[in-house]
């Protein structure tokens, strides 16, 4: 089932990042500003922030497999409208349905390996999924090498096929979970663990959403070229394939709360920093640094929040989770455009100094919650 469920992460992944890089730029030729740009992109993630529960409450009662199935074949169509040619502006529709089919994935899949694997197993299977994730983020921008902003469209055509294999995998996958749909489900548990897992992911949300929006405007504002800026994109995710199953090992291994707090400051501290150094060399070496934190971080925050669940409760805590993530995600991608035209660095020191704040949060909600795996681990 592991293999399976990464094969169809990767694709998946490898599909929706195809043109991702150029994305800004694309949208800047059919006329859009850098608020239409900010406003597409929070799009993506604004549908997520109020449809990823949901999904993980019906993937709870119906069952993970048709949920990961039927958002599959959603995002793959809604691909297929960069075909046409369409303002900038009306490209938010098609984002908000990829948006809300790609949130719904990394909730089943997620909330698959909890309930596959045990509370000591579960940080290295994770990583397992987060790998997945990156080898698309790195394979993707590769294969989109030779699109240019005017000929993007074809690649999210690409992406679009690519969703519909996965889709066509993922029917033949078995995700677990018996659903009796004549029982009540389980309320989920609260506990400081979900807590303080869900300001984790608020964290890494604040963080992705500046690079979403200005990531690509700021490296072409430094001089980069269009294969610098795909090439910052890989050189980030590259290490953090391998990377990533350290992390998982740690989480299994070492204290989960220290290690998830390191990773998240991590993140903060390098994004204060890429709108000052104006060496498109530097900026490239240190977004493949800043990936050895950043591997830390998912593996000990996922396992923290699935820590003493029910099965039947995991989709909806991993709704939770990306809700929490996609929320702050969607709310720092439509800020920061408008940020940005007023000052290139404004967007990356706010939020760098938003993201610390929410991260030393986790302090207060993980205090006393034992961070090493136990063979007794309940919800505290």
């Amino acid at each position: 089932m592991l293999r399976r469920l990464t094969i169809i992460v990767a694709l998946q992944y490898v599909g929706s990042t195809l043109g991702l890089p150029l994305l800004a730029l694309f949208l800047a030729r059919r006329h859009g500003t850098p608020a239409v740009i900010g406003l597409v992109t929070a799009a993506f993630f604004g549908a997520g922030v109020v449809t990823q529960f949901a999904f993980g409450h019906l993937a709870d009662r119906f069952g993970r497999q048709r949920i990961l199935v039927t958002c599959l074949v959603v995002y793959g169509l809604a691909s297929f409208t960069f075909l046409l040619p369409l303002h900038a502006g009306w490209f938010a529709l098609t984002r908000a349905l990829q948006g809300a089919a790609a949130g719904a994935v990394e909730v089943t899949a997620l909330s698959a390996v909890a309930s596959r694997f045990s509370e000591k197993e579960r940080g290295r299977a994770f990583s397992q999924i987060f790998s997945a994730q990156l080898l698309g983020v790195v394979i993707g921008p590769m294969v989109g090498a030779l699109a240019t902003p005017d000929t993007l469209a074809w690649a999210f055509a690409g992406s679009g096929v690519l969703a519909l294999v996965a889709a066509l995998t993922a029917a033949r996958t078995d995700l677990g979970m018996s659903v009796h749909s004549s029982e009540p489900l389980p309320p989920v548990t609260w506990s400081r663990g979900l807590v303080g897992a869900l300001f984790s992911a608020a964290t890494g949300g604040l963080l992705i959403g500046v690079y979403e929006t200005c990531w690509s405007l700021l490296l072409q504002h430094q001089g980069a070229s269009p294969f610098q800026i795909r090439l910052s994109w890989t050189l980030f995710a590259l290490p953090f394939i391998f990377l990533t199953r350290v992390g998982g090992w740690l989480a299994d291994h070492g204290n989960r709360r220290f290690i998830a707090l390191a990773g998240l400051l991590n993140g903060a501290v390098f994004l204060s920093i890429y709108p000052h150094i104006h060496s498109i060399g530097w900026v490239l070496g240190l977004g493949a640094m800043e990936t050895i934190g950043a591997a830390m971080t998912g593996p000990s925050a996922m396992s923290l929040l699935t820590q003493g669940a029910h099965d039947r409760e995991l989709s909806r805590r991993q709704g939770l989770y990306a809700t929490a993530n996609t929320a702050s995600l969607a709310l720092t991608a439509a800020l920061s455009g408008a940020l940005y035209t007023i000052d290139v660095a404004l967007p990356f020191t706010v939020v760098a100094l938003l993201a610390a704040s929410t991260a030393l949060s986790t302090l207060w909600w993980w205090r006393g919650l034992a961070g090493h795996v136990r063979h007794d681990t309940d919800a505290q």
